[in-house]
């Protein structure tokens, strides 16, 4: 296979380098591997990306070389990639504004999976706009683990749903879950976040055994940190279908409702990591169970 290559896509020109290099060493997964699961999951992946500020976790020799998180739109991108300008109070590095990729089409997904950018990370915001999700994280403390984090979903389910919230679950695409819901879109991320807070210390009252709203680490042994902090205004989630960077290729995938109920009676791994081909024919027998969340939801109650 040539070094480079030059393409079309969606009538964008584009230039892809080096698509046999191995970026997942322990499968062989290689960077045109990569750039195919993006092409092919675009029609689902890029409706969750558009209008949104992505952050992007680049890893140019692969998952066991070094990484970067990268915000700024790089060096030389192309000047048909949709740029953002947005600012970004205390910033470490003193920088007053990004100029952020928001990658509303397959040409710009293309062009973002040839630089290696293997993770996908956005707010819970549109440009412009209070959030339109809610996201909580459920991480596992060892040795807690999946199995625990279907139970607490399952907690968070009930409860949200007394309030009239809708809530999607999805594997992070490493050892544990999210579980994400549309929200209205008119309230600040400090109200989204605070009633997230809310939820978590109130789960954690019922259930001290299982569950943790505190973030300090030495607290998680043996339970799941409800992590309502990703609702702040400076934070980012992976996207559904993002790959991410760990020994085999995973995806951050949708579950149904049916695989976390069995997955908290310990039936089935529910929240395995699935790979790319897995997730592929689930898209294709299933559609995007997440879809439900680019449709809006209810305001949070005060």
């Amino acid at each position: 296979m040539p070094d480079r290559l030059r393409v079309e896509v969606a009538g964008r020109t584009l230039e892809l380098s080096n698509l046999d290099k191995v970026l997942y060493p322990v499968t062989g997964f290689t960077k045109g591997e990569v750039i195919d699961y993006y092409t092919r999951v675009a029609p689902v992946l890029l409706p969750h990306l558009a209008d949104r500020a992505l952050t992007r976790i680049r890893f140019p020799n692969g998952v066991d070389g070094s990484s970067f998180f990268e915000k700024n739109a790089p060096a030389a991108t192309p000047g048909w990639v949709r740029t953002e300008t947005l600012p970004v109070p205390g910033s470490a590095k003193g920088r007053e504004t990004i100029d952020y990729v928001v990658a509303d089409e397959l040409p710009t997904l293309v062009w973002l999976a040839n630089l290696a950018a293997l993770e996908l990370h956005t707010p819970q915001w549109q440009i412009g706009a209070h959030p339109d999700l809610m996201v909580v994280d459920l991480d596992p403390g060892e040795p807690a683990g999946l199995r625990q984090c279907c139970q607490v979903a399952l907690l968070l389910r009930e409860r949200l749903a007394d309030d009239g919230i809708e809530s999607y679950p999805k594997t992070s695409g490493k050892k544990g879950m999210q579980l994400c819901c549309p929200i209205a879109g008119t309230q600040p991320a400090d109200e989204v976040s605070g009633y997230a807070r809310r939820v978590a210390q109130e789960l954690e009252r019922g259930h001290p055994k299982l569950i943790v709203s505190k973030m300090a680490r030495k607290l998680r042994a043996g339970k799941i940190f409800i992590d309502w902090s990703q609702n702040s205004a400076a934070k980012t989630t992976v996207a559904p279908y993002s790959l991410r960077a760990q020994s085999a290729p995973a995806v951050s995938t949708p579950l149904t409702w049916a695989e976390v109920a069995a997955g908290a009676a310990g039936k089935r791994p529910a929240t395995k990591p699935y790979p790319p081909a897995e997730v592929l024919a689930r898209i294709a027998e299933q559609g995007d169970l997440l879809a439900p969340l680019l449709d809006g939801g209810p305001e949070l109650p005060g």
